[in-house]
């Protein structure tokens, strides 16, 4: 590899590179009940996982064989509807949410869907005060997308995964916006500062990122 650098060296191992990401967001194909739901999350405007996101969370749902699991921002139910494909038929997911309308939307998803409603909690008001309350120690993995309270959030999602569970930081690159120094807005500032925390925290945590969706820190609780 002597005299090739870094841009050097990936052009040789990918020649005829295409658009890695439309082809990761179309490699798990979603299903019609997903669309919709996607399609009424855009009309109000919530952030929902995107589809290689939502693949990756029903992977690591079936991985490590999760039977609860919490989620901070529940969007239109695009992600629960990718979490109930590998959720264990007893598996409960709690979703939080702000927003009334998002848990309407979500419920409408999982009833379309067909997925009994004893199979899920959908949590609305202040975020930061409900997650404060989860139990110690109980789910399987955590789900953030929120850029609020990012640092109070990875504290009580520690608190809240039993050893060897999952914590997963959705949008955690902001498409590339965190990587840039440059970028100082709030958003960027608060996603930067706590996957540092994060990756700094080698006796709590043992994470790493992925290039996916808007980006992805996956961290397994030590």
């Amino acid at each position: 590899m002597s005299g090739i650098g870094e841009k050097g060296f990936t052009e040789k191992l990918f020649p005829e590179r295409g658009d890695m990401r439309a082809f990761s967001n179309t490699f798990i194909p979603e299903t019609e009940i997903i669309q919709k739901a996607r399609a009424r999350g855009q009309e109000i405007g919530t952030y929902d996982a995107t589809p290689a996101v939502g693949s990756l969370l029903r992977y690591l749902t079936h991985l490590i064989g999760a039977s609860s699991i919490v989620e901070i921002g529940t969007g239109a139910g695009v992600s629960g509807l990718w979490i109930f494909q590998a959720l264990s038929p007893k598996g409960l997911l709690t979703s939080i949410d702000d927003e009334v309308e998002n848990a309407k939307l979500a419920k409408q998803a999982f009833d379309e869907a067909g997925i009994n409603s004893s199979r899920y909690r959908l949590i609305t008001g202040n975020s930061r005060e409900i997650v404060g309350k989860l139990a110690d120690s109980l789910y399987d993995i955590f789900i953030m997308r929120k850029s609020g309270d990012l640092l109070d959030g990875i504290e009580n999602a520690h608190r809240s995964l039993r050893p060897g569970g999952v914590l997963v930081i959705d949008r955690a690159l902001l498409s590339g916006k965190v990587a840039d120094p440059t970028q100082r807005d709030e958003d960027s500032v608060a996603y930067r500062e706590v996957i540092k925390v994060i990756k700094d925290s080698a006796t709590l945590w043992l994470p790493m990122l992925l290039p996916v969706g808007d980006g992805v820190m996956v961290a397994t609780k030590i």
